[in-house]
């Protein structure tokens, strides 16, 4: 069968659902409320992965809707997307990356989802022409790189990703192009099914400029045959996969979990990039954020525990201000500090917040006086 077809058959009802999985009839009416606003969409192939018989399998957890998606805590924007929007699916947050928002689909709508305002709804802030992205970048000399994300940019037809490649790989002054995607690791069979794909890819990234894969591996159990295969066939053809792995509740918050997860990922090729700070997103901040001090206490044993290959990540938050990269925990202080800033002033600046048990965002914290 086709990948698109593969793709038409995955679960996206609660009806469906509860054919595979047990759904109480008490939570059948609220999750029908929740999936009005945050769809449901779940490949054969990864529900295949859920063990049933455990109530709080991690699987499950990032692909189920659960009643704690009722708690409104939070925000939809917890990174200021929408004031870095220079034009409808463009963002020009930090001065050397352009991002690109190409789509509002996914192969599979992740329940701890930070863009869970628009993946699987209708939305403007999707690309439309990306001619007129392309001037955009071609004016602003100071982009070196590009990231298509979304949604998930490889459930777009092939034609609309070659078009995407066709235009950008043409601008002078980009060095490489970024694809986010979590397919390799919800819906391998997209790449495994499709040659024309993998012929694109390499035509462009071994001709034009290089192409590079970011996608999303949260747990070892994620690590599958098909999904070592998807990546293999990236790499077979000169991409390199790299991974950004989001510390959840419940899914891998203890080091042995998310040490299993890094050697897993650097025994099949696949570069540990960054482990994120799950955000403040509604709907997700109250199930699954771990306290910073507990998420501090989490990476230090994970890198006791890894090889210098395997503990090359860094731990970092998504703020509105910047990328920040959480250093750790000294006495009573929290040490950050700006890997990538919106202000190039703050750019490696170090600093401190008052060391808080329970608090799991920045702007949670007390300034240490």
């Amino acid at each position: 069968m086709s990948w698109d077809l593969l793709l038409e058959d995955s679960i996206s009802t609660v009806e469906d659902l509860a054919d595979y999985l047990h759904v109480n009839d008490k939570d059948k009416a609220v999750l029908k409320e929740i999936c009005q606003d945050h769809p449901l969409r779940i490949s054969k192939y990864y529900l295949s992965l859920i063990d049933k018989e455990d109530a709080e399998d991690p699987i499950k957890k990032l692909a189920v809707p659960l009643t704690h998606e009722s708690y409104l805590e939070g925000s939809y924007d917890t990174s200021g997307e929408k004031v870095n929007t220079v034009l409808p699916g463009l963002q020009h947050k930090y001065k050397e990356t352009a991002v690109i928002l190409s789509t509002n689909e996914c192969a599979m709508y992740c329940r701890h989802c930070f863009r869970k305002r628009l993946v699987g709804l209708n939305t403007d802030e999707v690309v439309q022409d990306i001619q007129i992205v392309a001037d955009y970048i071609e004016k602003h000399k100071e982009i070196s790189n590009v990231l298509i994300t979304g949604g998930d940019p490889f459930v777009l037809p092939n034609g609309r990703i070659q078009e995407f490649l066709e235009v950008l790989t043409e601008i002078e002054h980009l060095d490489f192009i970024r694809f986010g995607t979590r397919v390799p690791v919800t819906f391998p069979q997209r790449i495994l099914s499709d040659e024309n794909l993998i012929e694109i890819l390499e035509s462009y990234s071994k001709k034009k400029k290089h192409l590079y894969i970011v996608t999303q591996f949260n747990h070892s159990r994620e690590i599958t045959k098909e999904s070592i295969e998807a990546c293999n066939r990236l790499q077979d053809v000169g991409i390199l996969v790299s991974n950004q792995t989001v510390l959840l509740r419940g899914v891998n918050d203890d080091s042995e979990t998310m040490a299993q997860l890094q050697r897993g990922l650097v025994r099949i090729g696949v570069v540990p990039y960054y482990v994120f700070q799950c955000r403040p997103v509604k709907r997700v901040k109250r199930h699954f954020q771990v306290p910073l001090y507990e998420a501090c206490k989490i990476m230090e044993e994970t890198h006791a525990k890894l090889d210098g290959h395997t503990k090359r990540f860094r731990f970092i938050m998504s703020h509105p201000t910047g990328k920040i990269e959480i250093l750790g925990i000294d006495g009573n202080q929290f040490l950050f500090k700006y890997h990538q800033a919106k202000d190039s002033r703050d750019y490696g600046k170090i600093f401190t917040r008052k060391v808080d048990k329970t608090s799991a965002w920045l702007d949670d914290l007390e300034i240490d006086t």
